[in-house]
């Protein structure tokens, strides 16, 4: 086999291999002759089937075979080479049918060419030196109260009542909604429990059936919101036919072990715990994400090697992708985002950029410290991931990832980030700061002067996953506000 350079500009390289025909046509011999032994074809007896025979029936299929083992084995020859490929080499070959067939029939040598990109060597600095500060909110009990008392609303009771339906009364109910007088998808619903005041429904929607009794029939007209997630219906005037079906008013809420019970928990105070495992998960998770950011955007300022492009390429083109089902989904455009399509590609872009060199960093800071994701550890997070799905679909999507190794590395992928991130914070001078909710809540100065198209929400997520940052988790919000269910 030779190899020969025949381009190195760069990060790019390109290299030609010729594989000679005599080593092509020993490969075909040992092939052929392993196969002597095994082939069962009518007229000869096993094992005395001529070799001249056996390549006349199997030749060019097995020579493909010899091509396809070389081409596999093309990663070897740049590793043996000493340099890291970024991505799969592109393999080119000759498109001349004729010299084709000539290959495969053992009589001209192989030659093909691999054009790949290199991951440039970097040189870990010391960053021992690199200090963040972690924000910490303690959450007071009076906030674990609160949050006890929403779940706990789940578990009230409504007793049916004749009269008038008043706030916080419970009303069920069948509607169907129109727009310009036809009926919209989603926009209908039966036996629908709707608690007046719980801002559950689009505002207006609620307000217009206090007063209401079981088996009135009502108009309900509200105006969809600017912003609402359904771009079809953002902004429109909407007319609702309601039937009125049990008007029911609530028992007195009562926070015990009874409650705690009734919603599958065996006392107030394992309520409590869960309650509070889960908020100081919230905000341990906030916390994360902006000493995270405070680390990777020191290491940024530290690094100015050049990134692969097709890296840079691969990444721009999946936030681009997310960027643009963002604002489809949300009905607007880039001037909505006060940006301009240019504006935000070249923004986008460097983001990008970032992403690549920093995670080429952390790869090589993780690689030195023998970081590594151990099976048991993918296992769970295939498992979590799975989760994520509806029930009917969660062995589908197991069997999909437990068969792709592609698939599975764009879970462990995140996973060694993140244990990298770990080692740093080990590594580094970590400060804990006492802050308020809204502290730790707000929003980075740097997101705003960093990248302009992200300021608004439609933008925000791809900027953090492009920023390597982990997604800010969201707040406990009110309920989806809707004019249906299934409305959007």
């Amino acid at each position: 086999m030779q190899v020969t350079e025949t381009l190195n500009s760069g990060l790019k390289r390109e290299i030609k291999v010729v594989v000679p025909a005599t080593d092509m046509e020993a490969k075909l011999a040992a092939r052929l002759s392993d196969a002597r032994g095994k082939v069962r074809i009518n007229g000869f007896r096993p094992g005395k089937v001529p070799v001249q025979h056996l390549r006349k029936v199997y030749g060019k299929s097995f020579m493909a075979e010899v091509v396809n083992e070389i081409l596999n084995e093309s990663r070897t020859i740049i590793t043996g080479r000493g340099e890291k490929a970024a991505m799969q080499p592109e393999v080119i070959m000759t498109e001349d049918e004729k010299e084709a067939e000539k290959i495969l029939a053992g009589g001209a040598d192989f030659e093909f060419r691999l054009n790949y990109e290199v991951i440039p060597a970097i040189e870990i600095k010391d960053f021992t030196d690199i200090k963040v500060t972690r924000p910490v909110y303690d959450v007071p009990e009076a906030e674990i109260d609160e949050q006890v008392k929403r779940v706990a609303e789940s578990a009230r009771t409504y007793e049916a009542k004749t009269g008038k339906a008043a706030e916080g009364d419970r009303v069920t109910i069948d509607y169907v909604g129109k727009i310009d007088g036809e009926a919209f998808g989603g926009g209908a619903g039966n036996d629908q429990p709707l608690v007046l005041g719980s801002k559950e429904f689009i505002p207006g929607f609620e307000d217009q059936l206090i007063g209401a009794k079981a088996g009135d029939e009502k108009q309900v007209v509200v105006t969809f919101p600017e912003n609402y997630q359904a771009a079809h219906l953002a902004g429109k005037e909407a007319t609702f036919d309601v039937t009125v079906k049990e008007v029911a008013k609530p028992g007195e809420l009562e926070v015990n072990d009874e409650t705690a019970k009734a919603l599958g928990l065996e006392s107030l105070e394992r309520l409590k715990e869960i309650v509070r495992g889960q908020i100081e998960s919230q905000f341990g998770s906030m916390t994360r994400q902006k000493v995270k950011r405070q680390l990777l955007d020191q290491l940024d300022s530290s690094y100015s090697f050049e990134a692969p492009s097709k890296l840079v390429e691969a990444e721009f083109t999946n936030i681009w992708n997310q960027v643009n089902r963002d604002l489809q989904a949300a009905g607007r455009t880039f001037a909505d985002e006060e940006t301009t399509e240019e504006e935000a590609t070249a923004e986008y872009r460097r983001l990008a950029e970032r992403r690549v060199r920093l995670g080429l960093v952390l790869a090589e800071i993780g690689e030195k410290a023998g970081v590594v994701v151990s099976d048991d550890e993918l296992q769970r997070g295939l498992f979590e991931q799975v989760r994520r799905f509806p029930a009917n679909q969660q062995q589908e999507v197991f069997e999909f990832y437990r068969s792709n190794p592609e698939a599975l590395n764009t879970l462990r992928a995140p996973m060694f980030e993140e244990k990298v991130v770990d080692h740093l914070l080990g590594q580094i001078s970590v400060t804990d700061k006492k802050v308020s909710k809204d502290e730790l809540m707000a929003e980075d100065d740097e997101e705003d002067t960093k990248a302009k198209p992200a300021k608004k929400a439609a933008s925000k997520k791809a900027k953090d996953e492009a920023a390597g940052e982990a997604e800010e988790p969201k707040k406990k919000a009110a309920p989806k506000k809707k004019a249906a269910k299934d409305a959007e």
